[in-house]
């Protein structure tokens, strides 16, 4: 039937199609697949490194059942060979179906079945430009399973069971094509052509508009952490998040110039209020792609950093990949090939502010450059770690077909931009030898992005608690994606005025939720008149041209003494947390757990928590239930588990049995906690 055994793999071969059944990882599996062209080696989101044990392979060949199958340790495939008669075409088609189970016989789900009147086919091709092909892979799995990850989309669903998805970047939008079922296994589409997926009750199906191959990864596990640590172990662990990741960030749309930046840091220390990094955003520089300080607005960035490094506070800069056609950088990188080309038309990606193109950051060369630049220009005068803003990229028309990368066509690769993009940086500064750790922020990433200290923000949401109750389930399926680090705007990133109590409350209530993040940041573009009178800053350089606005003030101070004093609880409520936050992020490092966790990791047998989209475990100790109503000053909250888990609330001391409903109070200056099995970590009564 056209099987063999290649080492501990499976080839089959017919009707022009090659099929690959290889161990990769424990217990788990890479499937490819390609029509009329050979398998390729590529790995994309995986390692090279397989990490399996090989005494756990095992493969065989019943040449009269028509089956061969494949076990690593607790995975089976079994590949069902036959031939189908199809009068039609004119032939008998040989065919090959894949079911996948564990070695006690549970089935986990299985191709599409190919035989009867219906003609389908489990892996279809159909041709597409640039000689590749548009490839779908059909599934069926269990109705009744419910599924997790694919990174961040702006949703408040957290069962993914019968949604849809775009597989591709856009600002707030991360996508990540790995999915945990509750079945028991995880499912990684490692292709980053643009695509679909679809999880409906019927079938499974995932598209790749242009790609060379079929390419996905299986593993299975008996927990949803089992199943996160074999996939941190194929596509990469987190490393070390430094001990300043741990405390609050402080960041508004855009310190101008540098004596602001020290005037903030100084009233933060006066003020005796903790502060671990302050951030210098967008637009400091003369032109996208000079990746540089504007020396009239920032006369001597070393003596500032020093300063700031002297109040123990790290600096973080912001970095665009757009490069301005005034860049002085602009020539050299068209000349070599760095930047990103239109199929059609000009080149010109982007228009905001003025036109400009994207730096390649699939081509290593260009990441060097780039690199090369920010080195001497920031790191080499104290810039700590960088903001990797834009990297989806965001062009100013999704056309995705009409770019071309190093890597090839956009349509077929364009979603590994934001991990190169990050990758650039991680390893420039592991280069030059960076102590304490490195992350860096970014409003996007891939599969393999945790690997280079991807620190995912979730892009320019707005000021709403709509955009609230969002982020939670946007953590969770980040964290469920293997990218544990994670963070948004506090208040949202867009139409938050100073002066509406509504939006004071959101950020309130926004803040407790960041405090309960893997990293609390402030940030967001504020508009209105601040208490003081006065309004956001016109920039003007000397020669008399415009600079971006400064936005009003963000700062803690910013809204008056009640928010003050609110933000300021929990800001040094994060200082307690550092301890068990760093046990967190070890594990993240270690074993690819997630800090924020969808009440299903920790209770998997708990019918009840599959679907609960505005409660999450931060850790495994405690239970946090942000308030995402406008008024609210109370909520109903599930506490997961059987009668042998007790939670506490740690805003009043009340003990609960796991399994029930509890109506708790929520003022203003409360956020309900619950401490797990009376693990508390210190934080009794200070909520």
């Amino acid at each position: 039937m056209g099987m063999k055994i290649d080492g501990h793999a499976l080839e089959w071969r017919g009707e022009g199609e090659t099929l690959r059944i290889e161990s990769w990882g424990v217990d788990s599996v890479r499937i490819r697949a390609s029509k009329k062209m050979p398998i390729d080696n590529t790995n994309w989101g995986l390692l090279d490194e397989h990490h399996e044990a090989r005494d756990a392979v095992a493969v065989s060949i019943d040449e009269n059942a028509g089956v061969a199958t494949l076990t690593n340790g607790n995975l089976v495939v079994t590949a069902h060979m036959f031939r189908e008669d199809n009068p039609g075409a004119g032939h008998t088609e040989s065919l090959c179906e894949l079911s996948f189970s564990t070695v006690d016989g549970k089935e986990l789900f299985h191709e599409m079945p190919q035989h009867g009147a219906l003609k389908l086919h489990a892996r279809s091709y159909s041709p597409a430009d640039g000689g590749s092909q548009r490839i779908e892979a059909l599934f069926q799995a269990s109705e009744n399973e419910h599924l997790y990850g694919m990174g961040e989309y702006q949703q408040s669903y957290m069962d993914l069971k019968g949604c849809s998805f775009e597989l591709a970047h856009r600002n707030s939008q991360a996508s990540i094509p790995f999915v945990v079922s509750s079945a028991g296994y995880g499912f990684l589409w490692n292709n980053p052509a643009i695509g679909t997926a679809e999880f409906s009750k019927n079938r499974t199906s995932w598209k790749a508009e242009s790609a060379r191959q079929l390419d996905y990864w299986v593993t299975t596990g008996k927990t949803p952490a089992e199943i996160e640590r074999h996939y941190a172990d194929a596509t990469g662990h987190a490393p070390v998040m430094p001990e300043w990741g741990l405390g609050f960030w402080q960041c508004k749309l855009r310190y101008w110039d540098q004596n602001q930046v020290l005037d903030v840091a100084r009233e933060f220390k006066r003020r005796n209020i903790p502060i671990d990094v302050l951030v210098i955003d967008f637009f400091h520089w003369p032109h996208m792609g000079d990746f540089r300080f504007e020396s009239e607005f920032w006369p001597d960035p070393k003596a500032m950093c020093d300063e700031l490094h002297d109040m123990g506070i790290k600096v973080m800069v912001s970095v665009w990949p757009q490069i301005s056609l005034k860049s002085e950088n602009y020539e050299t990188m068209l000349e070599n090939g760095f930047l990103v080309s239109s199929e059609r038309g000009i080149d010109v990606a982007n228009m905001y502010q003025e036109p400009n193109q994207f730096f390649d950051a699939t081509n290593p060369q260009a990441r060097e450059f780039v690199w090369g630049k920010c080195k001497a220009n920031y790191a080499d005068l104290g810039v700590d770690a960088f903001w990797l803003d834009e990297a989806e990229p965001e062009y100013g028309t999704y056309d995705f077909a009409n770019y071309r990368y190093y890597s090839g066509p956009n349509v077929s690769t364009g979603n590994i931009y934001p991990r190169e993009y990050n990758r650039a940086f991680y390893e420039g500064q592991l280069e030059q030898g960076r102590e304490g750790g490195i992350v860096n922020l970014t409003r996007c990433a891939w599969v393999g992005a945790q690997r280079y200290g991807a620190l995912v923000w979730s892009g320019d949401v707005h000021s709403t608690f709509e955009d609230l109750k969002a982020q939670i389930t946007c953590g969770i399926h980040m964290g469920m994606a293997g990218i544990p680090w994670f963070t948004t705007d506090m208040g949202g990133f867009a139409l938050g005025d100073v002066n509406d109590p509504g939006f004071k409350e959101l950020l309130i209530r926004w803040c407790q939720f960041s405090c309960f993040s893997p990293v609390m940041r402030n940030h967001g573009y504020r508009l209105g008149i601040q208490p003081d009178g006065s309004m956001d800053e016109t920039v003007t350089a000397a020669d008399g041209t415009g600079r971006e606005p400064s936005g009003v003030d963000n700062e803690p101070w910013s809204y008056g003494e009640d928010v003050e004093r609110i933000m300021v609880k929990y800001i040094n409520l994060r200082e307690r947390l550092r301890p068990y936050t760093r046990e967190l992020f070890d594990q993240a490092h270690t074993q690819g757990q997630p800090l924020i966790r969808g009440l299903f990791y920790e209770f998997p047998e708990d019918g009840k928590a599959v679907d609960i989209s505005d409660e999450y475990m931060f850790g495994p100790d405690l239970l946090v239930a942000p308030i995402v109503e406008q008024g609210a000053d109370s909520r109903t909250v599930y506490l997961p588990g059987g009668h042998d888990e007790t939670w506490t609330n740690l805003h009043d001391g009340a003990r609960y049995s796991g399994g029930e409903r509890v109506s708790v109070d929520a003022p203003i200056d409360v956020v309900p906690v619950f401490a797990r099995n009376g693990r508390d970590h210190g934080l009794m009564g200070l909520i």
